[in-house]
């Protein structure tokens, strides 16, 4: 079934957008055997997946969720989503999920979209679910808790169906070892349609082809980072202890790349290790400890920086330094803490 696609793909051809709708088709039925779907898939990261073919499979894969009623316009400023494609494997405790609680707690409408943990201790839906916070919202209740606490966690295999007929084939290429345009995808399939996006991925290379994709799917604003650990790799987020390599756009100023390190903030004295979390109660015990704001370590400093960066991304501060500055008072007032407790009771409501 896959025959006519698996020779462009061999031929090196980039996949047209009405190859990839016929090809979402196949991998989204029940027909084709899950041994072909890996091999398909084998052969596309074999040649390596175009920014526009990830924009193009993103597209058609989001048409297959289930829809959320919300409409980003029916909110003041952007609709922020922030998070990382994991695979890092430097077990730090979920600074995007703490992120994205900070950002909503500034006034920023967040959709948080996310899965249980594949390749660390504790994904977001797991810590979530640690604090208390419900996680397996139906989409009527995430809209609700978008427009009444600018917050929500979308938990992806609620509202993407399709993903049924397609994990087979996914769990037979990790049992070969083999990546798959999959481990890209996640962050791109948001139901709720973010306007607004910090996106960590784990390799460099990864930034601007992640970025170029954000763009494609038409968001407004946008980030990709990648975090130098020195001597033990990069993490999907901007990283307190090295060099980050930066890829953003907007729609009006356009699109740029760099390399940075965050010089200029008071930064502790800091290894990987003061950023290492555990299993999903650990992570939410660390997670209270910075949103009550009773830890002002290394770890604050991570929680920080990457929320200056995701509020400078929605349009929420001049820049990432404002952003940390309002992040660091959100933390000092409680007011994070006490978005966690609204949350908690949103379904007594």
């Amino acid at each position: 079934m896959f025959s006519e696609f698996m020779a462009a793909v061999q031929e090196g051809r980039e996949l047209s957008r009405a190859d990839i709708t016929r090809v979402v088709s196949l991998l989204a039925g029940a027909e084709a055997a899950a041994s072909h779907k890996a091999d398909f898939l084998a052969a596309m990261a074999a040649k390596g997946e175009t920014a526009a073919e990830i924009a193009g499979f993103a597209a058609e894969l989001r048409a297959l969720s289930v829809p959320l009623p919300f409409d980003p316009a029916d909110v003041t400023g952007e609709v922020l989503d922030v998070c990382g494609t994991g695979g890092d494997r430097l077990d730090t405790f979920n600074i995007s999920t703490t992120v994205a609680l900070v950002c909503a707690a500034a006034g920023v409408t967040v959709a948080k979209h996310g899965n249980r943990a594949v390749t660390s201790q504790s994904g977001s839906a797991d810590v979530l679910e640690a604090m208390g916070i419900p996680v397996d919202l139906s989409p009527d209740e995430a809209a609700r808790s978008l427009r009444e606490h600018r917050f929500a966690f979308l938990f992806a295999p609620r509202f993407h169906p399709a993903f049924r007929n397609i994990g087979p084939a996914r769990a037979l290429c990790a049992q070969r070892g083999q990546r798959t345009l999959f481990n890209f995808l996640g962050p791109l399939l948001n139901p709720a349609r973010p306007t607004a996006q910090l996106l960590g991925v784990s390799r460099p290379e990864l930034v601007e082809p992640m970025a170029r994709t954000l763009q494609d799917l038409g968001l407004r604003r946008a980030m990709v980072v990648s975090g130098a650990v020195p001597g033990a790799g990069f993490l999907d987020e901007l990283s307190t202890l090295g060099d980050n390599t930066v890829a953003e756009f907007h729609q009006e100023r356009g699109f740029s790349k760099s390399t940075w390190r965050p010089e200029g903030l008071a930064l502790l004295p800091a290894t990987l290790a003061d950023l290492r979390g555990g299993d999903r109660h650990a992570n939410a015990a660390i997670i209270e400890g910075l949103l009550r704001g009773t830890d002002a370590g290394p770890r604050r400093d991570a929680v920080l920086l990457n929320a200056g960066a995701a509020l400078f991304v929605a349009d929420a501060s001049r820049s990432i330094m404002e952003g940390w500055e309002r992040a660091a008072d959100v933390l000092a007032t409680g007011q994070a803490w006490r978005l966690v407790e609204a949350l908690r009771s949103f379904r007594r409501d």
